[in-house]
């Protein structure tokens, strides 16, 4: 898989990709992220990625040219790929979505700043707009990250151990169960006697029904997709 990022803060994301699970997929082959500044691809000396809104209002607005050279000249080179503007006006990104853009061949991913991008570009330019989250954030930058992250998480032989991912919150549309590891007592708090036990039929109904009760009261909202909650709690 490709990604390809473009920002007007190219060192915002460096670091982010140079590290842990994305470093080890890099190295790997499984993915292929490659970060790209807007302003190369403006025309004028000032290298101008913004000017005032028409109509008049606070900030400053994205001009779409910059854009339209970023993703036209990146598209030359292969695969279109998926254009995705990260904008608090973009579908939620959840497990779902993650699953579909990880099956994509390549993204490019367009971070906005200031006031927002010139609407031709969300028009004639993107595929889709994702946002991580009800709230806004300085620029689609960290959005960005966020995506990469799960994206590429999801890629074959990009975690140590599949079973990592079948696992997972929201993999089946819960919550994870609760984790524990060594020491068995600490501080007077004692692991589950279930988990010490050895049975894993007794081990697996355990997790299943932590999984359920946790997701009831944390996100009750998403059991409502849930088919065989009532039978597992019955």
């Amino acid at each position: 898989m490709r990604i390809d990022v473009v920002t007007i803060f190219p060192p915002l994301l460096a670091g982010a990709f140079e590290h842990s699970i994305i470093k080890r997929a890099r190295e790997r082959g499984i993915v292929d992220i490659h970060v790209h500044d807007l302003r190369d691809y403006t025309a004028d000396r000032h290298r101008t990625v913004d000017d005032y809104p028409y109509g008049g209002g606070a900030g400053m607005v994205m001009k779409p040219e910059p854009w339209f050279r970023a993703v036209e000249a990146l598209r030359v080179a292969g695969n279109p790929g998926c254009a995705i503007l990260l904008t608090p006006q973009g579908k939620r990104l959840d497990q779902g979505l993650v699953q579909q853009l990880a099956a994509e061949d390549r993204l490019i991913l367009l971070c906005g700043r200031y006031e927002g991008v010139d609407e031709r570009v969300r028009e004639h330019l993107v595929d889709k707009e994702v946002s991580v989250g009800d709230y806004v954030l300085s620029g689609g930058e960290p959005a960005a990250a966020v995506l990469v992250d799960a994206v590429v998480r999801l890629q074959p032989g990009a975690l140590g151990s599949s079973e990592s991912i079948v696992e997972e919150s929201f993999a089946a549309g819960l919550l994870e169960y609760p984790q524990y590891t060594r020491p068995p007592e600490f501080r007077g708090w004692r692991v589950p006697d279930v988990l010490l036990s050895g049975d894993h039929g007794a081990i697996d109904r355990w997790r299943r029904e932590r999984q359920i009760e946790r997701t009831r009261v944390r996100r009750p909202d998403l059991l409502a997709d849930i088919d065989d909650v009532s039978e597992t709690t019955a």
